[in-house]
């Protein structure tokens, strides 16, 4: 691929130590999260344009959230709560210091910005079942993870997750009760449950490998979730029962598989570097059956996440390079009616569609 898509722009921009170069969030050598071998995931540090940027640590925290219509919107994020399933997704462009979420209905215009807050930057967001909340991952524009938050869908009523500073990836449970995110243990990451309110935590892996975006199966009895080989880079999905902590592998050991997340309907879609040396799109069933590419195109496929009714999905598309932009797009869960959802030149990412 001649430069690697998983060590993200916040590490500096695009790595191009190639295959199996590693970036992490906060940094490998404090936990961080290693990226593997075409690994679409994102280091959380500072892009180079960022720079410049003077952070006062305190404002990190207590930054206000205020909710605004981007520019060319003219629209309120209160008028996103009440639309059929809209998307909510991280932003950030050339002119940006810091990244924002927005939310976007499926049938595409101008996004609404959910958040603004300089100097820190909301990314990863998670819908609550219900639609009235989303969860995401706060940091500083020097790079401190300041950890899991949530806020109103319409902005507003801005609260932390206790026990998650230095986590990330959040994903909240179909009864709305718990979050489930990875976590720094050592130089690796595990994956922990725990309520909204923060407690009780529980840590449900325990492995020298590095474990990482979980995503919950319908009935909450199940996560799925990454598991990179640190050494090889490569990354396979896994299975964990929660009553039991019974882990099963889903795809196999050799794979450059990431970012899971799990549909309604019981199919699992994925990111997967394939031999074309692209990240691709795949559905596969829990038990690791009946796996089928559903995107092709010579760019990366990254992030996907299904619609409420498990029929289509959106993801990321981006080429090789940081200098392309990233857009979200629309697909059916065959791999037809390919659809650009976003239009600026931008980087959207991280994409969750609305339960």
């Amino acid at each position: 691929m001649g430069t690697m898509f998983d060590s993200r722009r916040r590490a500096g921009g695009r790595s191009t130590a190639g295959i199996g170069g590693t970036g992490g969030i906060g940094g490998t050598g404090g936990g961080g999260e290693t990226g593997g071998a075409g690994s679409p995931r994102r280091s959380v540090g500072t892009r180079p344009r960022r720079a410049a940027v003077a952070v006062v640590a305190a404002l990190a925290v207590a930054a206000p959230l205020t909710l605004a219509a981007s520019g060319d919107a003219g629209a309120t994020g209160a008028a996103w709560s009440a639309a059929p399933g809209p998307i909510v997704f991280a932003r950030y462009d050339a002119a940006a210091p810091v990244e924002d979420l927005y939310a976007i209905g499926p049938a595409g215009g101008p996004p609404v910005k959910l958040t603004h807050t300089p100097a820190v930057s909301e990314v990863m967001p998670s819908w609550s079942p219900d639609g009235t909340r989303v969860a995401f991952l706060r940091y500083g524009s020097g790079g401190a993870v300041d950890g899991i938050w949530t806020t109103k869908s319409t902005g507003g009523d801005l609260k932390s997750v206790p026990g998650t500073k230095g986590a990330s990836e959040p994903a909240w449970s179909p009864d709305g009760k718990r979050i489930a995110y990875s976590k720094p243990v050592g130089t690796q990451r595990e994956i922990y449950v725990a309520d909204v309110d923060g407690s009780p935590t529980t840590r449900l892996t325990h492995s020298p490998q590095d474990e990482s975006h979980p995503t919950w199966s319908p009935d909450g009895k199940n996560l799925a979730f990454s598991r990179a080989d640190t050494a090889s880079g490569n990354s396979r999905l896994m299975r964990i029962q929660l009553a039991t902590l019974t882990q099963t592998p889903i795809t196999l050991a050799g794979s450059h598989d990431w970012t899971p997340d799990w549909s309604r309907t019981g199919r699992i879609v994925f990111s997967r570097v394939d031999p074309t040396g692209f990240a691709h799109l795949y559905v596969i069933r829990p038990d690791g059956s009946g796996t089928h590419r559903i995107t092709s195109a010579r760019a990366h496929d990254t992030y996907p996440s299904w619609s409420p009714d498990g029929r289509r999905l959106v993801f990321t598309r981006g080429g090789t390079d940081d200098a392309d932009p990233e857009h979200l797009f629309l697909v059916r869960a065959d791999g037809t009616a390919l659809t650009r959802l976003t239009k600026t030149d931008s980087h959207d990412l991280e994409a969750d569609w609305r339960p």
